[in-house]
């Protein structure tokens, strides 16, 4: 008498579907890794990000204000090359000297200060406690920024002129090169 297995009801996965799924798994997670390590590049510059775009407003702010206070004339309002008190190309980010506006020859380094060492603007971030304002605060050189402020009048308007304010830098003192522009109008009105 020969007996005959009765076919099962169970099943599993075959070898093949087991490589298949194994495969598209490690896609998942390969590009989950890259997403990632995107990620975290694009927040490690961040720092670098907001203090160009903080510094070039700040600059075009300050003209504005010497405008306003009547510290400058409106024809004053220009870079050095038409007339102006304002330094042609870029220059190192130093402090303001006794007028009180960034890129006038004028500037000088900046003196020392907590952390921060003589020479071109630096900023205080927190250090490792993630605490502003206590000892282990760090100075961050913004010596790998450059500032530009570039005046031009308006055609056709003799009381208006272009202010545009470029930040360049490198981030994280490698190239390529990273700019931010601020662009404005400023009249010869308060």
């Amino acid at each position: 008498m020969t007996q005959t297995k009765a076919p099962s009801a169970q099943s599993g996965f075959t070898l093949i579907e087991t490589m298949i799924a194994i495969a598209i798994l490690s896609i998942g997670v390969v590009t989950l890794i890259a997403a990632f390590g995107t990620t975290v590049g694009a927040t490690q510059h961040a720092e670098e990000n907001l203090i160009a775009r903080e510094k070039a407003l700040q600059a075009l702010e300050s003209v504005y204000a010497a405008r306003n206070d009547q510290q400058i004339t409106f024809a004053q309002i220009a870079n050095i090359s038409n007339g102006g008190i304002f330094t042609d190309g870029p220059v190192t980010l130093l402090c303001a000297g006794p007028d009180g506006l960034v890129n006038t020859a004028d500037d000088i380094n900046c003196p020392a200060s907590g952390p921060c060492v003589a020479g071109p603007e630096c900023v205080v971030l927190p250090g490792p406690d993630g605490i502003l304002g206590t000892p282990d605060d760090v100075a961050m050189s913004l010596s790998n920024f450059r500032r530009q402020i570039q005046i031009s009048a308006v055609p056709g308007y003799q009381t208006l002129n272009q202010v545009v304010v470029t930040i360049t830098y490198t981030q994280g003192g490698t190239t390529p090169t990273q700019a931010y522009v601020v662009d404005s109008l400023v009249s010869a009105y308060r």
